[in-house]
């Protein structure tokens, strides 16, 4: 039974990503999901109040698997090696915008902006990539370290907008200013 239901909400999670990267989120709506999932609308609603709470938890699915491909990327990274660490990171994301159904538009929060800030979708990757890089790293993922990685996750967030918006497989001289931005400053806290 209980694997029947994971099985359900994942094809109700696929269905919405489709549909996200098809008609946009304004357009999505929890009847075309059921259908496309093949499942009886109330099946929707027994997992999802409405559609936000849908997309929030497409968006959560994605910062796990975000957090699974990353951690995988950062095996073959040397522990001490920060800068292949950020790039690793930079690299899946950019794979994952570019693959991954329904991503492009809700990597990790809906479109529209967060309810407040226990919602902030940002916030929540920074505490994540912080808690993956310190590890990996061999660091204490104190406050210091915290606080650069939600400076980065911001100008990176930022610049990435700014470079799918330029062209839809991300501009690749907005990515190379991103990378070296971000680099340059996480030298301060990680060189």
């Amino acid at each position: 039974m209980q694997q029947r239901s994971a099985d359900r909400l994942a094809r109700i999670l696929d269905a919405c990503a489709g549909l996200l990267d098809e008609t946009g989120y304004e357009q999505l709506s929890t009847r075309d999901v059921a259908l496309r999932a093949e499942v009886p609308i109330g099946s929707v609603y027994r997992f999802f109040s409405n559609k936000r709470a849908l997309v929030e938890a497409l968006a959560l699915r994605n910062l796990e698997l975000y957090a699974e491909r990353i951690t995988a990327r950062l095996d073959s990274v040397p522990a001490g090696d920060w800068r292949g660490a950020i790039d690793a990171v930079l690299d899946e994301y950019l794979e994952m915008k570019r693959t991954v159904p329904g991503f492009a538009l809700v990597d990790f929060g809906p479109p529209s902006p967060a309810e407040g800030p226990a919602d902030d979708a940002n916030r929540r990757l920074a505490d994540r990539l912080a808690e993956l890089l310190a590890g990996h790293l061999g660091r204490d993922p104190g406050p210091e370290l915290l606080r650069a990685i939600l400076v980065s996750v911001e100008a990176a967030d930022a610049l990435l907008q700014l470079a799918f918006r330029t062209d839809p497989e991300g501009d690749p001289a907005i990515v190379a200013e991103t990378r070296t931005l971000v680099l340059a400053y996480l030298a301060q806290i990680l060189d």
